[in-house]
């Protein structure tokens, strides 16, 4: 018998197949750079003791049953707080601990899956009341006659105006407290980038809730500057575990930040008081 034989047309597009596809894999990327996107994509956590980036933090075997990962730069566990409560976490963040901002930032808050924007708006929206509740006690701590000696109308229009003030000090705050961030990292920031600087200083700044208390039990006016310096150190330590700088250089972002925030606040309510 013969051999069947290929015919000659269909041996050349097989070539030309070939060698279209030999082509297009010679100018794909080598398998390293491959490798690395892909490594860089999975790593999205990071170990709550030294800051490195890990692909899992635990295992699970079964419900109930899981394995913490350890660190392979540390040895050290990625993230202990998987395995405890949540009041230990809180007192930990109000402690000003790192790893326990690296644990709230990175690898509760951080995950592709997770509802960013109701978040966002909603830490947005409770940052303002909460700051707009603080100018409220301050003015009238300060000026009480206002309330005694003019008309409701009037009244009114003053904390219209005051909201309207603790907005605008408070977008003059985040754009001074980007644009420092900026020019003291010194490379380029994506949008991603300073979404999660938004993120850290709002989740950084939720011990205002303590402002709350006032309005159970009289305090002085006093507590809110305390609270406001609680709320600075704890903006210091969120922004050095996002962006890894010295602690010099925290500081000064930060209080320029806040420097800012109160003079624009004071130069409106200086003016209003003028009229």
């Amino acid at each position: 018998m013969e051999k069947s034989r290929t015919p000659p047309h269909t041996v050349g597009v097989r070539n030309k197949q070939r060698g279209k596809w030999i082509n297009r894999h010679s100018k794909s990327e080598p398998k390293s750079q491959q490798v690395s996107k892909q490594s860089d994509a999975t790593m999205e956590y990071r170990c709550v003791q030294c800051g490195f980036r890990i692909k899992t933090l635990y295992v699970q075997y079964s419900p109930g049953n899981i394995r913490l990962m350890k660190c392979v730069n540390c040895k050290a566990v990625a993230d202990e707080y998987i395995e405890c409560e949540i009041m230990i976490l809180l007192i930990d963040l109000m402690l000003h601990k790192c790893k326990a901002y690296r644990h709230l930032l990175f690898n509760v808050l951080n995950q592709k899956d997770y509802k960013f924007e109701g978040f966002f708006w909603k830490l947005a929206t409770i940052f303002l009341l909460l700051d707009a509740y603080k100018s409220l006690v301050l003015e009238r701590s300060k000026h009480e006659f206002v309330s005694s000696s003019v008309s409701s109308q009037v009244s009114i229009c003053w904390k219209v105006y005051m909201l309207i003030d603790v907005f605008f000090g408070n977008l003059m705050f985040v754009l001074t407290f980007l644009f420092a961030t900026r020019i003291s990292i010194g490379t380029a920031i994506s949008f991603s980038r300073y979404k999660d600087f938004l993120v850290s200083i709002l989740v950084s700044s939720c011990f205002k809730v303590f402002l709350v208390l006032m309005m159970v039990w009289e305090f002085p006016s006093s507590v809110i500057l305390i609270i406001d310096l609680f709320v600075l150190s704890s903006n210091i330590v969120a922004l050095e575990v996002m962006t890894e700088l010295t602690m010099n250089r925290c500081v000064g972002v930060c209080v320029c930040a806040h420097a800012v925030k109160v003079f624009v606040t004071q130069l409106a309510q200086l003016r209003l008081l003028g009229h």
